[in-house]
């Protein structure tokens, strides 16, 4: 990865949005279908794209909201319908695309009383809060393209388990806005915006429930002074008003909302990216780390967590899930005695030896927060989390808080941490690393054409030949999650101190290869050079 010469400086004038342009291209471009980076690709997190580049256009969302207006018919969902918006330029449009296209088909949304913005987490929160008493199932749509840069647009569905719509109805749905594209739009139905649309108060509801998910007593009476960054994103008035009502001693280090993130700091590739665990990205906050006991910073529909402590800086996020299981197994009384741990074949191992000294059940899944929902509904799982910083838990009775990552009740979960136990998430992880050892993770890319990406998706375990792997006997290879049996689309190698995972890239020319090592960087490096080996051999075999 080559760093640009300007990552985690701030933006200037030059690397700013042009905001009517890129909301006037939403209206005016239309998309062919026969282009392939036009068309409507609804993965996990929803459609995402460029207006500028006719990815992200009005007739993707007329085309993809009455898409969703027919899947939710088909599934018989007929309770309302949440509609939320984070604080991107094109999500206010895009948000009244959706709201003609449900009106006309007569589905009820429901949007922010306070017109506000609304964060992933708050959305997810109340469709479970809302199926829990009625027995016309509500689901949601979050427009967000979460930390994309500013001229990005996001379209993500939440089905009535609230958490990230899986593969069956995002195919469907994606499937379908692209047939109605191609012809015409002729099929979609719609009206003009509701002049007083139904509403509901994310914000009020969802932080009056904070002290059900967390202890936010102990986090009063220790005064542990908090700095929030949102980022410029939809939690801006989340933290502000958790502050007021909670009586915590935070401060909001950045209240500004600018469709141009124009206070950002360039990213590792000198875009701007609201991403909360870039080093990068989070340079402003992390160089104000000694003003508070704990920092943190969210991405723009905060789903995302980032935390910074004054003696550790910016935490990796792999290093922060096993903190918070550490700490959340030990403290939750209330949860169920058999609640399994859940993490992502990607993450770090040092969960794996968390769980195992806690003698909680691990449950390893395919990389996607969707795989989590399940446990989180049923309370099997206590915990999910992924490497890209995202998680959820349940709440402290047990029952479910939000099926959808929620990085504002990870933020605060911290300064719970050093509230109850007088220490930094910081110092307890390298208490860990003290009794399991220090690993090496890290990421890379490696180029692969899209018929060895295709291949590498549908890898079996008999087609991995080598027996070894920098100097250590290979132990297991993987093609599917040990968790769930679900295929993995691609593979992972495990020895007794270190794997490697390699994933082919849903956008780009290349395969991911995600690798770590109890053994040091050097060790890490033989892995992931090995690791090449070991894919290129399993492609041509």
């Amino acid at each position: 990865m080559t760093v640009h010469a300007r990552a985690g400086l701030p933006a200037e004038p030059a690397d700013l949005i042009d905001v009517p342009k890129v909301i006037s291209r939403y209206y005016t471009e239309h998309p062919d279908p026969g282009e392939t980076g036009q068309r409507v690709a609804f993965g996990t997190s929803g459609h995402r794209g460029s207006s500028l580049r006719t990815a992200f256009n009005e007739d993707h969302i007329a085309a993809t909201s009455q898409a969703i207006v027919e899947y939710r018919r088909a599934q018989g969902t007929t309770g309302p319908l949440f509609l939320g918006r984070d604080t991107h330029a094109l999500s206010e449009p895009a948000l009244v695309t959706a709201l003609e296209v449900f009106a006309a088909n007569d589905v009820v949304a429901l949007v922010d009383s306070r017109d506000g913005y609304t964060p992933t987490p708050a959305l997810s929160h109340a469709i479970l809060r809302y199926n829990a008493s009625h027995s016309d199932k509500s689901d949601g749509v979050v427009v967000t393209p979460s930390h994309n840069p500013p001229d990005d647009g996001g379209f993500k569905y939440n089905p009535p388990n609230g958490g990230p719509a899986d593969t069956d109805a995002t195919k469907w749905i994606q499937d379908r806005a692209n047939a109605l594209i191609a012809g015409g739009l002729k099929e979609v139905r719609r009206s003009a915006r509701p002049a007083n649309p139904s509403t509901y108060d994310y914000l009020g509801i969802y932080v009056d429930d904070l002290p059900n998910v967390l202890d936010i007593d102990a986090i009063r009476n220790a005064g542990v002074r908090i700095g929030a960054d949102p980022l410029g994103g939809a939690s801006v008035a989340y933290w502000g008003e958790i502050a007021d009502r909670h009586r915590l001693d935070l401060t909001v280090v950045n209240p500004n909302v600018d469709p141009t993130f124009g206070f950002m700091t360039l990213d590792w590739d000198g875009k701007i990216r609201m991403d909360c665990s870039s080093p990068y990205a989070m340079a402003s906050l992390i160089s104000q780390k000694d003003r508070f006991q704990i920092a943190t910073g969210n991405d723009a529909d905060a789903d995302r967590h980032g935390i910074v402590t004054p003696d550790g800086g910016l935490m990796n996020p792999n290093h922060y899930l096993a903190v918070a299981i550490a700490y959340l197994y030990k403290s939750r009384d209330g949860w169920p005695s058999a609640a399994g741990i859940g993490k992502t074949l990607v993450s770090s191992s040092m969960i794996d030896r968390v769980a195992a000294d806690l003698g909680r059940r691990l449950d390893e899944v395919p990389v996607g927060f969707k795989w989590f929902v399940p446990g989180l509904i049923d309370g099997s799982i206590g915990f999910g989390g992924e490497e890209s910083a995202g998680a959820s838990f349940l709440r402290r009775d047990g029952r479910p808080w939000s099926t959808d990552k929620d990085g504002i009740i990870l933020d605060l979960l911290a300064s719970e941490i050093i509230a109850t136990t007088g220490k930094t998430p910081s110092e307890h992880y390298r208490e860990l690393t003290a009794r399991f050892g220090e690993p090496a993770y890290a990421r890379i890319d490696a180029p692969a054409t899209r018929e060895e990406k295709a291949v590498l998706g549908k890898l079996s375990p008999s087609q991995v030949t080598a027996s070894s792997l920098a100097g250590e006997a290979i132990t297991d290879v993987l093609t599917s999650a040990p968790g769930n049996g679900a295929a993995i689309g691609g593979l992972k190698v495990v020895t007794g101190s270190g794997w490697f995972a390699a994933r082919p890239s849903g956008t780009e020319d290349v395969y991911k290869i995600y690798a770590e090592s109890f053994q040091g960087p050097e060790h890490l490096a033989r892995i992931q050079e090995e690791a090449r080996a070991v894919v290129s051999a399993a492609l041509a075999g």
